[in-house]
């Protein structure tokens, strides 16, 4: 059994080298363009959001990990093994991750209040969005769903009262805008 589990262990480093080899023959840089390295970004309008290891939008990946261990769970009805099911939201995270960063999404996200600056993701940041999707699957699977599910809508609020973006928002701007909530994302002032 433990042969078996660390074989699927093992397609966590090579996942995450695929994503950072994809992502640097993309053209991504490897950090922020700005030469540093800083733990989180605060302003959602900063050239530096999506650059460094964390930013609000840190909150969205730890939701996405709570949704694909729910939808996994849902699908497979424990058919799988927990790593079957890591790897799996792994992939799914990753594509997007690579996804995100084609000319095309990085262009239609301008189109939105807050991301009209967006230059895509550094490496690195790609890669902790995709450690914070893997912390969220983590403590989804040790909690109640209610608890799951109030920690889903905290950091949805929580993103969507400092900066007037999380990801349902995201979602349907990226979708189709809405003007209400264009309107109200474009009052977030840049930071001093």
């Amino acid at each position: 059994m433990t042969r078996y589990l660390n074989r699927w262990q093992l397609g966590i480093p090579i996942l995450l080298a695929l994503q950072i080899i994809v992502l640097l023959a993309m053209g991504r840089p490897a950090i922020c363009t700005c030469g540093t390295i800083r733990f989180w970004e605060n302003s959602p309008l900063s050239p530096e959001t999506s650059q460094q290891l964390f930013d609000w939008y840190t909150f969205s990946h730890l939701v996405h990990g709570f949704l694909f261990y729910g939808a996994i769970r849902l699908i497979f009805r424990r058919r799988i093994t927990v790593w079957q099911a890591l790897l799996i939201a792994m992939g799914v995270e990753i594509g997007w991750e690579i996804l995100e960063n084609t000319p095309w999404v990085i262009e239609a996200y301008r189109q939105q209040a807050l991301a009209q600056g967006y230059v895509g993701d550094s490496t690195i940041n790609s890669v902790f969005d995709t450690f914070s999707m893997m912390a969220g699957f983590a403590v989804a699977r040790f909690i109640p769903v209610w608890v799951s599910i109030v920690l889903v809508l905290l950091l949805e609020f929580s993103a969507a009262y400092a900066i007037h973006d999380n990801l349902t928002l995201n979602v349907l701007n990226f979708i189709h805008p809405i003007d209400a909530i264009t309107q109200w994302q474009s009052e977030i002032q840049p930071a001093p």
